[in-house]
């Protein structure tokens, strides 16, 4: 199984091709970079949590990563109801960042869970 940082990877790779197949008008280029630079944020979020020095810090990067993936998700829809993609360029985009938001969620619920049991 693929683990969340190549996932969280390949996401960002899939934004950054959404990106390059926009036109260039001045709303798709707007738009598309705000998806840019918030879809290929997540996984930096995930690789500085790994570095973490304690859990509290971990669950402060997963918690940044799904804001990133909030705003992603947005931005695409944004891109997607305003007719510049169509929803078949970006459904597969729009489902990954629900998958990967309810594995961040799961993560966090267990750290939380963890931290609670190591203060007792």
């Amino acid at each position: 199984m693929i683990d969340i940082l190549e996932r969280t990877k390949h996401f960002g790779i899939g934004i950054i091709r959404l990106y390059s197949a926009l036109p260039s008008t001045t709303v798709a280029q707007v738009l598309g970079k705000q998806a840019l630079r918030s879809g290929t944020s997540v996984v930096t979020h995930l690789r500085e949590g790994k570095r973490r020095r304690s859990d509290a810090e971990m669950i402060c990067k997963i918690e940044g990563a799904m804001q990133e993936l909030e705003e992603t998700a947005y931005w695409i829809r944004l891109l997607r109801d305003t007719g510049i993609v169509q929803m078949d360029r970006v459904s597969g985009l729009l489902k990954e960042t629900n998958e990967l938001t309810a594995i961040l969620v799961n993560s966090t619920k267990t750290l939380k869970q963890r931290k609670a049991k190591k203060s007792e």
